[in-house]
């Protein structure tokens, strides 16, 4: 079935130009349309199994699948494990020492949304060019374009003079509390390398992402004076809690909606006589009546920027706006910090660059520069202002994070191929 399959697949990334490739990427890019059978089946064994972020079972499981491939290429593979009070599986990390070269920091993730008890089943195809299951494109189809890629680099004798740190977190879905200690060990590897390139999902064969927003967290305190109804608006009453939340919600949104990349989203608003919101902020229970005037409100809410200028002037604004309160209320908002944004910097578009090179020289076209406002956060935020960065060179697809996620097979193989080049070419 999957030698069929992948016979239909050839025609779509054979059709390719490769007059401008070297002898070591041509090497490279026919291992890759002769060993797709084996790519498929690694994707297949390793989507099959469950690895929610909170199955640490089927986490380790994903990352001893991968350590067996790497191993077999002469990566020295460990297991990095986080503090038992963070209750997360930890981490693979794969080291192949050259003797020259760029360091390269290539990131995937072994651990998908889907819990054992959520929805999305396993590999299984649509059709001739489209499977669907659980984290198919995000991430396992780019773990598995890191794996194969680097096994094209070794079948084209390249690999062995490479310098490159390959690490799968087991926890970028759902990060472990406090992100310092989760990503401790992973921050001080990247800060020993040069470039990282990062494997979530592509949107296509033309695109990568050089940026990618940050997000951070705000909470939204209102106290007022209580008493009955019919004194709403009243001097002596005032205006209450949960008018003065509806009128800095709203004033956030005058204010600020306009600005490129920034968002800001309540996600949850309790208010009432009495109220309850949980440690996380993630649930919450109101107490309250028609004829009595709300004396506490709490909103939760998050921030995505592109910087930390826009992160830091975003915040200045949130506060004048709360400071401006109702009369007989009074507010204040707590902010959080998450991951920092990946910013544009000239070091990732010279990537960018690079990576136009490669795919004009693959016969594919020119490689852009992808819109940020279409990425949240990832792991390779948590690195940006200490190396250069790339992201997007996974697999492309749709509907990630939910029941139906698929990943496109037809661009699969050349996604791969794109992947191998590039490495070869910033590792040199």
């Amino acid at each position: 079935m999957k030698k069929l399959l992948f016979c239909l697949l050839l025609p779509a990334c054979c059709t390719y130009s490769y007059a401008q490739l070297s002898k070591p990427e041509k090497k490279a890019i026919a291992y890759v349309n002769e060993h797709m059978d084996a790519a498929l089946q690694l994707l297949t064994e390793s989507v099959n199994i469950n690895s929610g972020t909170l199955n640490i079972p089927g986490v380790k499981k994903v990352g001893e699948l991968y350590a067996r491939e790497l191993e077999k290429l002469g990566f020295t593979t460990e297991w990095v494990n986080e503090p038992d009070s963070l209750h997360r599986a930890g981490h693979l990390v794969a080291t192949h020492t050259g003797k020259k070269g760029k360091r390269l920091f290539l990131i995937g993730h072994l651990d998908t949304v889907f819990e054992p008890d959520m929805p999305a089943g396993p590999f299984t195809m649509l059709n001739d060019s489209t499977a669907t299951g659980q984290g198919v494109n995000d991430m396992k189809g780019g773990n598995v374009v890191i794996i194969t890629a680097l096994q094209a680099l070794e079948a084209a004798g390249q690999l062995k003079d490479m310098n490159i740190v390959a690490y799968f977190t087991g926890d970028e879905e759902r990060s472990g509390t406090p992100h310092a200690v989760a990503r401790q060990d992973f921050i001080a590897r990247a800060k020993t390398c040069d470039i990282a390139l990062a494997f979530e999902s592509a949107k296509d064969l033309n695109t990568v992402a050089a940026a990618r927003r940050g997000s951070s967290g705000w909470v939204l305190h209102v106290t007022a004076k209580t008493g009955h109804s019919s004194g709403i608006f009243t001097e002596g009453a005032g205006n209450g809690a949960i008018y003065e939340a509806a009128r800095i919600l709203n004033t956030f949104r005058e204010q600020l909606q306009h600005e490129q990349y920034l968002s800001f989203n309540p996600g949850l608003i309790v208010g009432g006589s009495e109220i309850k919101v949980d440690a996380q902020g993630a649930r919450g229970e109101a107490l309250g009546k028609t004829n009595i005037i709300s004396p506490t409100t709490r909103v939760t809410g998050d921030l995505r920027f592109l910087s930390e200028g826009q992160k830091n002037a975003a915040r200045e604004k949130m506060r004048t706006i709360v400071a401006q309160s109702l009369s007989g209320t009074q507010a204040s908002i707590e902010f959080s910090d998450g991951l920092p944004a990946m910013e544009p910097t000239p070091g990732n578009m010279r990537l960018v660059a690079v990576a136009d090179k490669v795919t004009k020289d693959m016969g594919l076209g020119g490689t852009v520069a992808g819109d940020p406002g279409a990425r949240g956060a990832g792991d390779i935020s948590d690195i940006a202002a200490y190396v250069d960065c790339l992201d997007g060179l996974g697999a492309s697809g749709t509907g990630a994070h939910k029941a139906g996620e698929t990943i496109n097979l037809r661009e699969y193989p050349v996604l791969i191929q794109r992947a191998a080049v590039l490495m070869y070419r910033l590792g040199k």
